[in-house]
């Protein structure tokens, strides 16, 4: 039987097609069809100044909005020669973990519901808002932050951003003990996830996968580690990995990765430094907001800067960070202007999701579901 599974499928995490040959429930072949959210976002990138393009950063996993603001950020500030203050570094370090919580709980919440654990749902959103009222606290948006700016941040956190951090350091650990509770023990989950979807190490690395699902294969790689960047050498924290390459390993390395995200926050947070949060390189930075009401030339300064833009020399930079779903890079080419030449993004979703077809081959339909829910795609980062 051929038979389309999507694109308006619920269990399919957005607007994903997936032409099916089924032998009775067993899948002969899977073959995923994208490009239903086609955006544009890296063509409409080209036809911005830098600055500009931040906002659309935002909207490719959109789960994840920080961390694709620090690749694109990053690929200026190489492109440029931009050095950022170590207080912007480490608050852009506590902002990275906290988006990599963030995304974990939507990809927790939903893939225990996919499987039918309507529970876990719930209450990974219930955690889900202490980290987007830290999100609106520092940028005034709940989702699309664009907070990272090139040089530093758009601003200093607020007073109360320490009691908004240390109540997620005192709330998480308990919490994440009551999800493992309900699910890593638990016969049915371990039934729908243990031996469903594997893939060798060497396998996801001929598929290019990054993150959680190559290391649930047990390859030791994170770009924290491997190449590091806005400070993380300054922390310690280990990498979990699993072994055998299935749904539930890579739901363990994500579990972990919680535990490991709040031992970078607590550390970061401890060491804190005092100090700007964004360069004092005035070609990137927009002079202090108290400067334009009488100072002429730091308002011709800050108009400049944000109808025209800044140049960036002629070059080609790649620069990557480790977003919750694996090595986000961004490749930037500048040529002399105010706009880039060719804006790409390595989008960690729209590689995990290629070995699909070969994962669930031989698998039952209805684990389709748990495979999908376990590489954790958001279609905005496969289709851009």
């Amino acid at each position: 039987m051929l038979l389309n599974m999507g694109p308006q499928h619920p269990s399919t995490h957005g607007v994903l097609r997936l032409l099916l040959e089924l032998d009775g429930e067993t899948i002969v072949s899977c073959i995923p069809d994208i490009g239903y959210l086609h955006t544009g976002i890296e063509k409409t990138a080209e036809g911005k100044t830098y600055l500009k393009v931040i906002p659309l950063t935002d909207r490719t996993d959109y789960l994840a909005p920080m961390s694709n603001n620090l690749a694109f950020c990053g690929a200026v500030e190489k492109l440029v020669g931009i050095d950022v203050p170590i207080r912007a570094q480490y608050l852009r370090v506590i902002l990275m973990e906290l988006t990599r919580m963030n995304s974990h709980l939507v990809w927790l919440g939903t893939h225990a519901l996919d499987i039918g654990a309507m529970s876990v749902f719930l209450y990974c959103m219930r955690e889900r808002e202490m980290i987007l009222d830290i999100y609106e606290a520092v940028s005034g948006a709940r989702m699309m932050s664009s907070y990272i700016r090139p040089g530093g941040l758009w601003r200093d956190v607020p007073a109360h951003f320490p009691q908004l951090v240390q109540r997620v350091l005192d709330v998480f650990p308990g919490r994440i003990l009551e999800y493992e509770k309900l699910l890593k023990e638990n016969p049915l989950w371990k039934e729908r996830t243990v031996g469903i979807g594997k893939i060798s190490a060497q396998d996801a690395i001929a598929w290019g996968m990054t993150g959680p699902c190559l290391r649930g294969s047990g390859v030791n790689y994170d770009v924290r580690k491997a190449q590091p960047y806005s400070s993380y050498d300054h922390f310690e924290f280990s990498v979990p990995l699993g072994s055998h390459g299935d749904v539930y390993d890579r739901y363990k390395c994500r579990m972990e990765e919680f535990n490991q995200s709040l031992k970078i926050i607590k550390q970061a947070m401890d060491r804190l430094p005092p100090g700007p949060v964004m360069t004092d390189d005035r070609k990137v930075a927009p002079p202090p907001k108290h400067e334009i009401a009488y100072s002429m030339e730091s308002l011709i300064h800050h108009f400049k800067l944000w109808t025209e833009g800044f140049r960036a020399p002629e070059g080609e930079v790649y620069f990557a960070v480790e977003s919750g779903k694996g090595e986000y890079g961004v490749l930037l080419s500048g040529d002399g202007s105010p706009k880039p030449r060719r804006v790409h993004f390595r989008a960690p979703s729209f590689h995990n999701l290629q070995p699909l077809g070969e994962i669930s081959k031989g698998a039952l339909l209805a684990d389709i579901v748990a495979i999908i829910g376990s590489i954790d795609i958001v279609l905005g980062d496969v289709d851009r």
